[in-house]
């Protein structure tokens, strides 16, 4: 196993610490939380860096990069809605697509084709990564005794941009996901 593709199944095992940490809804869970989510989504940008740099890229990590994604924003996005961050049917529309995409990949790879993820998909992988870092950044304020005086009043404002952070990563993840069938003949 070559290091883009332990860097991409370690953000399976990120996924499970980083629920635990915010299960935890303690100041101390949700800064490291933060750091956790940082890493793992650092390790999605470098994963693909290495593997086109060094020619390292596998069938194996074209199929379990996307994965690892979804297990990492899905996990982390259930867990939001859990502690009530999040309204469930963002979860619900997310997980629908990322379960249709991946179920067709799989189908795919059954026919002896592996199918990489597209631009779109990316692009909404990133929207979706930069709206859980802001909802986490905006759980360690209001926790925080440092941002108490400033948070106050900022947090309705902080509210709303996470809101249009989350519907913009919902629109995409269904255009994304459009796109993708489109593209493959299957719509």
């Amino acid at each position: 196993m070559n290091l883009p593709n332990i860097l991409t199944i370690s953000r399976i095992f990120f996924a499970v610490i980083l629920v635990f940490l915010l299960e935890e809804k303690s100041q101390l869970g949700n800064i490291l939380a933060v750091i956790i989510f940082t890493i793992a989504s650092l390790t999605d940008f470098y994963d693909g860096h290495l593997a086109k740099k060094r020619g390292l890229i596998s069938n194996f990590g074209k199929i379990m990069d996307p994965v690892a994604d979804k297990i990492l924003l899905l996990s982390t996005f259930g867990v939001l809605a859990h502690i009530g961050m999040i309204a469930w049917w963002i979860v619900i529309v997310i997980a629908i697509r990322e379960v249709l995409v991946t179920g067709s990949r799989l189908l795919a790879m059954r026919q002896g084709q592996v199918l990489a993820a597209e631009r779109a998909g990316k692009v909404k992988t990133v929207v979706q990564i930069i709206a859980v870092s802001a909802i986490l950044l905006y759980l360690v304020a209001r926790q925080s005794d440092f941002c108490s005086s400033w948070f106050y009043n900022v947090q309705h404002l902080w509210q709303w941009g996470n809101q249009g952070l989350l519907i913009l990563a919902v629109i995409l993840t269904v255009t994304s996901g459009i796109d993708y069938f489109r593209n493959k003949k299957l719509l």
